[in-house]
């Protein structure tokens, strides 16, 4: 077995400002401006806080989210989050940063495997796409567990290849070693994508006694459990019958047979999903579509299509869908992206995603406004409201030079169609940190940070009434219960809710912004 190798491994000029470009465009997606905007919920508070309550609890084997035990995911992202803000404090930035690492480390991966096997300038290439692509983008910065988990997942799904294409046991044992720190990670999901995967491509070429001997060597095995196991096992011990029900039962088994916080969708689902999570490259699904023989044909391309396909079918069948699920197999799709993209020699039709992409986010503004007499959640209307503020004469002036600019790049030939789309993905993650990102965090997630620092100034002990945002008491710095408000307590809520409060409970506003208020209920 073995993939088709191509491209140069000189070191021209063009190819050193290649290496520049891909570096800026890796760098910017995931670092810049990444402290700019307050964590958003529900996602990266509840990370946040139950990475919070382990310092307040001295517990770091459990994670707990506002005083109750949180199952969601293993431990390993949380002690990612712990070490940076031991070093850093608790920041945006300390807790987004395990994730701009790890991303940054995804791509840094996925540029050395295409280098080995097709060459310097398509895995500069393929870097570059991968770490532009608005999907990735987002969990990159993201203080989340995912793209921890896709960091392990291409470390296992290469390593496993490296060992079926070479026979060299030191790719099957690092490729197990991946997958156990992948289950501290994300759980029971490493293991699956990287066995299934390895075992259809070993169906489809007959060789599935080498399927066996690398899944089943005891090393490897014994290798993947030392990493995984002594957590898992501790903390059964620990927390029993709770663990298994809300972490296996509920968040692994419950979310494929059914809908967990009403994520669902139907099988079509993550076809749009696609089209969307790889803007501004979308274009270059269709190379791939066309040359679906060639795929087919040549082993490691076989294996890299597997590797998407098994998880765009996994998580179609599953009862509950998220967007970012995709993700798991999108690093074998842009690699094929990159091989096949790469080849293109027409310039128009490739940018279209590119134009029409900068074209959405430039009427974003108008696409706003329409929205806001329209909602009827008094929360969303004021948050859309803010954002409004937010959108000046600069950002309008600058998406419309670069929507001038892709146009003159569609029209001119003398630079490269990946050059064209490594600029646009660095200016398109450029302009989303910039623009886009802090706009949507002042709409929904400042008056959030406001409130919470105002009580702990005030030394306030607030419940949370009908409200679900962990980030409120990562601000405040304490665990905040939710419950029924009682005479005498100080409630954070939307300020939609307050007229739903029981008949006899008046209240004094303390604070109230963009349609989150602290209110004292009357004793």
């Amino acid at each position: 077995m073995g993939g088709t190798s191509g491209g140069t491994t000189g070191g021209t000029a063009g190819e050193g400002g290649a290496r520049w470009l891909t570096v800026a465009a890796v760098l910017a997606s995931f670092f810049w401006m990444l402290g700019a905007a307050p964590l958003f919920d529900v996602d990266e508070g509840a990370f946040s806080q139950a990475t919070l309550e382990m310092f307040q609890r001295g517990d770091f084997l459990s994670t707990y989210l506002n005083g109750e035990p949180r199952y969601d995911k293993p431990i390993l992202v949380y002690w990612l989050q712990a070490a940076c803000v031991t070093l850093l404090g608790p920041t945006e930035w300390a807790f987004r940063l395990p994730s701009a690492l790890c991303a940054t480390a995804w791509a840094w991966l996925t540029y050395l495997f295409v280098r080995r096997h097709y060459g310097i300038e398509r895995a500069l290439f393929a870097a570059a796409l991968l770490a532009t692509s608005l999907g990735v983008y987002i969990i990159g910065r993201a203080a989340t567990a995912d793209a921890l988990l896709n960091l392990l997942l291409a470390a296992a799904m290469f390593g496993a290849w490296l060992h079926l294409s070479s026979g060299e046991r030191k790719w099957l044992y690092a490729s197990h070693a991946a997958i156990g720190l992948g289950v501290l990670a994300k759980g029971p999901i490493a293991i699956l994508i990287p066995f299934a995967v390895t075992l259809a491509f070993c169906l489809l070429r007959r060789v599935i006694r080498t399927w066996a001997r690398a899944v089943f060597d005891w090393r490897a095995l014994l290798l993947l459990l030392a990493i995984a196991a002594p957590w898992t096992i501790v903390i059964l011990v620990k927390e029993g019958r709770g663990f298994i029900d809300g972490f296996i039962l509920k968040h692994n088994v419950g979310r494929f047979t059914g809908p967990v916080s009403g994520h669902t969708g139907s099988l079509l689902y993550y076809l749009p999903v696609l089209l969307i999570l790889s803007l501004p490259f979308t274009a270059l699904l269709v190379p791939v579509a066309r040359r679906i023989g060639t795929v087919w044909r040549d082993d490691l391309q076989l294996y890299l299509l597997l590797w998407f396909a098994f998880v765009f079918v996994f998580f179609s069948l599953s009862g509950t869908k998220l967007p970012h699920y995709l993700l798991y197999g999108y690093t074998g799709l842009a690699i094929l992206m990159a091989v096949h993209g790469a080849d293109i020699k027409a310039v128009f039709w490739p940018m279209l995603p590119v134009l029409i992409f900068f074209l959405l986010l430039l009427g974003l503004p108008y696409a706003v406004h329409y929205l806001l007499g329209r909602i009827p959640d008094a929360f969303y209307r004021e948050a859309l409201g803010a954002a409004l503020e937010r959108f000046d004469t600069f950002y309008f002036a600058f998406f419309a030079i670069l929507c001038a600019l892709v146009i003159f790049a569609m029209l001119e030939r003398a630079t490269t169609l990946p050059r064209k789309f490594a600029v646009f993905g660095l200016a398109s993650v450029a302009a989303l940190s910039t623009l886009v990102v802090p706009a949507a965090g002042f709409a929904l997630q400042s008056a959030i940070k406001e409130a919470a620092l105002l009580a702990r100034e005030h030394h306030l002990e607030p419940v949370m009434w009908r409200l679900n945002a962990p980030s409120f008491s990562v601000y405040r710095g304490a665990p905040t219960p939710s419950r029924d408000p009682r005479p005498g307590d100080v409630i954070v809520t939307k300020a939609s809710r307050l007229g739903e409060l029981p008949p006899g409970l008046a209240y004094d506003l303390l604070y109230s912004k963009r349609g989150i208020v602290l209110a004292r209920i009357r004793a």
